[in-house]
């Protein structure tokens, strides 16, 4: 089991109540895994958030997100080569929510010419819902298990055995 879980169970009635909301953004939403997995590992870098990274780099593997992506992700978004308009802007999404708790009405005004309004809802909880266990893991120092690569996500981390 998980460190997450094991960690997260210590709160039953939270615990089940968190598990079927991220349950929805992980498995059951509308955005593609691809974008999803680029989403939260972007989410993992900026909050230096070891255990979210090192957990979602193999299913972001799964879902296509290549190795020179994987180090894409731990530069700004304008200035590494490679990404899509409409990655960028996820990207820059996923960065301006980081910092500013909002996304820019240029951002938005981007992202709604490529997505229904149900995913920009989804895109907004994605990242939040990530932001707020990278608060978790990094503030219970939850342990990434053995195996996991912790490479690229950026300051702040707790995880350190």
């Amino acid at each position: 089991m998980p460190s997450i879980f094991t960690t997260l169970a210590r709160h039953p009635d939270l615990y089940a109540r968190f598990m079927p909301f991220a349950g929805q953004l992980l498995r059951g939403g509308l955005l593609p895994g691809r974008i999803r997995e680029l989403l939260i590992l972007r989410t993992a870098h900026n909050t230096g958030a070891a255990y979210e990274w090192g957990r979602h780099l193999p299913l972001a593997e799964a879902v296509g997100v290549t190795t020179a992506e994987v180090r894409r992700l731990t530069q700004d978004p304008d200035a590494a080569a490679g990404w899509t308009d409409v990655e960028r802007h996820l990207l820059r999404a996923a960065d301006q929510l980081h910092r500013d708790a909002r996304i820019s009405t240029v951002t938005w005004e981007a992202l709604a010419s490529h997505y229904e309004e149900a995913e920009l809802i989804e895109i907004t909880m994605l990242i939040g819902q990530y932001h707020m266990l990278a608060f978790f893991l990094n503030s219970t120092g939850v342990q990434l298990e053995p195996g996991f690569d912790r490479t690229g996500t950026g300051q702040g981390t707790r995880i350190d055995g």
